[in-house]
């Protein structure tokens, strides 16, 4: 049953922000837990737990397993491909930078979003939104530190996962219209699951770790069995995996992606607060200059997006089902 477009527009905007509040908690947690654990060990941990909630949703939902269905097979592996690439280098980014740092970075995703619509699927993009593209990639730049002496590694791993994010992001909107929202994230924990088993067999020893305070340290550290009190952040880390998943796909499901996409800047704000409150990681004028450009631009871009589609037809229904 369809839903009025407001009443579909208000709760397509609460789910994003319960989506954007989930997100925090998981880059929070597992932030915290980079110091002791592989990533890979996190990842399958996490993995059973959200494949249980979505197995849990898809039986109350419709008593059965018909939402596992999919002949977009191939599909589905290409973007959990991109995924677990965008999900490695953010996580491997993360655990050796700040978190607010490492989210600005992430926000270069709807830039990418936009340039690639330009060049590869041919829509119109105009001087204005270039122009914000240009100023977020500056933010980049600045938020790299060149300055510093060296590129930092870990900000272009994050730059990394962002365009992998934004690759992801285009093929959920071509395959929403036959996937629904459980059909889409099952597939891509299913192979999360079977990526982290294969990664603890082959690297659970810790064989490849080298250095441990290296960058990949986070990636190739032994498998250890987890101490009682990390337990709780672990499942907590499955949960806000699975939430945020889904409700981040009912939102865009909900309502218009130009009313949606703007309400993703709420992380940053939750980062900065976690950052400090947390980490005791307070941005300095550098990363404030980076932020004020990535977030500004992104923003400015979906500005454009909602004002574009208002004057190209006023009478398009926000959250038309």
């Amino acid at each position: 049953m369809s839903l009025p477009p407001p009443r579909a527009a208000l709760l397509g905007v609460l789910f994003m922000i319960g989506g954007v509040f989930f997100g925090t908690v998981l880059d929070v947690a597992i932030k915290f837990l980079s110091s002791g654990y592989a990533l890979h060990q996190i990842i399958l941990i996490r993995t059973i737990v959200a494949v249980a909630i979505l197995v849990g949703v898809a039986l109350r939902q419709d008593g059965d397993f018909r939402q596992f269905r999919t002949r977009r097979a191939t599909a589905h592996l290409v973007r959990t491909v991109i995924v677990l690439v965008s999900n490695f280098c953010f996580f491997v980014g993360l655990a050796a930078m700040p978190l607010a740092d490492a989210l600005a970075i992430a926000f270069v995703a709807p830039m990418v979003i936009t340039a690639a619509s330009a060049l590869f699927l041919n829509e119109p993009v105009g001087p204005h939104r270039w122009g914000a593209v240009i100023a977020g990639l500056v933010g980049v730049v600045v938020m790299l530190r060149p300055g510093s002496g060296i590129i930092q590694p870990a900000a272009l791993l994050i730059l990394a996962s962002a365009v992998c994010y934004a690759t992801s992001q285009l093929m959920s909107r071509q395959m929403r219209e036959t996937e629904t929202t459980v059909t889409l994230n099952i597939y891509l924990h299913l192979g999360f699951l079977i990526v982290s088993v294969a990664m603890g067999l082959i690297a659970g020893d810790g064989r490849f770790m080298g250095a441990p305070d290296g960058i990949f340290a986070f990636l190739f550290r032994p498998w250890i069995w987890p101490a009682p009190l990390d337990w709780p952040v672990l499942i907590i880390v499955g949960v806000s995996v699975a939430l945020a998943g889904l409700f981040a796909s009912q939102a865009y499901r909900l309502a218009e992606a130009a009313l949606i996409a703007p309400f993703e800047y709420l992380g940053m704000p939750l980062a900065i607060l976690a950052g400090v409150a947390i980490f005791g990681d307070w941005p300095d004028t550098t990363a404030w200059t980076g932020i004020t450009l990535i977030c500004g631009a992104g923003l400015y871009i979906l500005w454009r997006e909602i004002r574009h589609r208002a004057v190209k037809d006023p009478a398009i229904p926000v959250g038309d089902i």
